[in-house]
């Protein structure tokens, strides 16, 4: 489902300095499984995820997705790949505060190129627990409530991969497992490979996969 080669990637600083972020020779993703990628803060893991979504473009190397090399479409073309195979779940939700959870849903569907399906918005916020806060706004909501809302917005168009970047950072120890569980359960039954960026040790132990950054990213070596 994923496969990454060669992946290089560099920032330019103020003064002109050029600094290396990513060197990852290979990484890969088999359809359905579940992975989790560990590291230190600044170590280029959200950088990581921005790029296999094909928001920044890498200095160079591929990203397949679905078989397909997100940097050989044009902006536009890179645009439909991720609406079509691609779910992301925000570390800080990027929900829209003047509209409900179910109309945030519907959005979701509708500005990454698909057609609103309400049954299937209502649907998903009903298997997050929030079957009854469909028309809540955001600010209505509490912060586990908010995050469960931005799980059922990346699930809408039944993506076949989904990132997940620190989707536990912003919520209490209460709500944590429940959203791990919502996101494990919620790939597994529609076959969702799943790569999720996390801090948190009680979270990445609970996956048979764990993938270190430090280990991936060759300029973590040699720092």
């Amino acid at each position: 489902m994923l496969k990454i080669r060669e992946l290089k990637k560099s920032f330019r600083q103020p003064n002109g300095e050029l600094v290396s972020i990513l060197d990852v020779p290979e990484y890969s993703v088999d359809s359905g499984e579940q992975a989790v990628l560990v590291g230190p803060s600044g170590g280029g893991k959200t950088t990581l995820l921005h790029i296999i979504a094909g928001i920044p473009r890498p200095d160079s190397g591929s990203v397949l997705v679905a078989g397909k090399d997100f940097f050989r479409f044009s902006e536009s073309g890179r645009d439909r790949i991720r609406a079509s195979t691609i779910g992301y779940v925000f570390q800080t939700f990027n929900l829209l505060p003047a509209f409900s959870a179910l109309e945030n849903v519907e959005l979701g569907m509708t500005f990454s190129g698909g057609k609103n399906n309400a049954s299937r918005a209502k649907e998903l916020l009903k298997l997050v627990g929030l079957g009854h806060r469909l028309k809540n706004k955001p600010g209505s909501l509490s912060v586990g409530e908010q995050q469960r809302v931005a799980v059922a917005r990346a699930l809408a168009n039944r993506p076949k991969l989904l990132l997940a970047d620190e989707p536990t950072a912003n919520v209490d120890p209460a709500n944590q497992q429940q959203i791990v569980d919502l996101i494990c359960k919620s790939c597994e039954e529609e076959n969702i490979s799943l790569v999720m960026v996390t801090h948190s040790n009680e979270v990445s132990q609970q996956f048979s996969r764990v993938d270190k950054l430090n280990e991936l990213n060759l300029v973590m070596q040699t720092a």
